[in-house]
């Protein structure tokens, strides 16, 4: 075969698009306001939904007991579990698929924007300092993400 014909190939390949919009939920009232926004413009958008949650074993300075019931991992998954079913009766024509990963949220819903059309967080927004309004992960994923960010704030009213 030959390089042009390889090359015509190559454009003969179907040329169907895959969108995806992938938004990130830790729980807090603003993660469910996004995610259930994601939803919606997944649906008017024909995009997949990719729900996802981070957990990681908590640090702290100092000795502290974590007891041996404690996993991290099965709660994000727990709740993903029923968030997830919820958003499948709500949005049934809505392909979502959910994940688990160990890590910090930061970085990991930045790696997970690659490729991705949008990529939707909440924000608690803890903190006096300007900077801190909108919360440090999500102003991490405004700075780093490889797509446009949607940034719900836990205390913005609702219209």
């Amino acid at each position: 075969m030959s390089s042009e014909d390889r090359a015509n190939e190559v454009q003969n390949v179907s040329t169907e698009e895959y969108h995806r919009i992938v938004a990130g939920v830790d729980g807090s009232a603003a993660s469910l306001r996004a995610i259930e926004w994601a939803a919606r413009q997944a649906e008017l958008t024909g995009a997949t939904l990719e729900v996802v949650a981070a957990w990681e074993w908590p640090n702290s300075f100092g000795w502290s007991v974590i007891p041996s019931e404690y996993n991290p991992e099965q709660d994000a998954q727990g709740l993903l579990e029923s968030l997830v079913a919820a958003l499948r009766e709500t949005h049934p024509h809505v392909v979502i698929n959910w994940k688990v990963v160990e890590g910090h949220p930061a970085p990991m819903l930045v790696n997970e924007s690659r490729g991705a059309d949008l990529l939707v967080v909440g924000s608690r927004g803890h903190g006096e300092f300007v900077g801190m309004l909108v919360g440090s992960t999500s102003e991490h994923c405004v700075a780093h993400a490889a797509c446009p960010v949607v940034v719900f704030r836990e205390n913005a009213q609702s219209h």
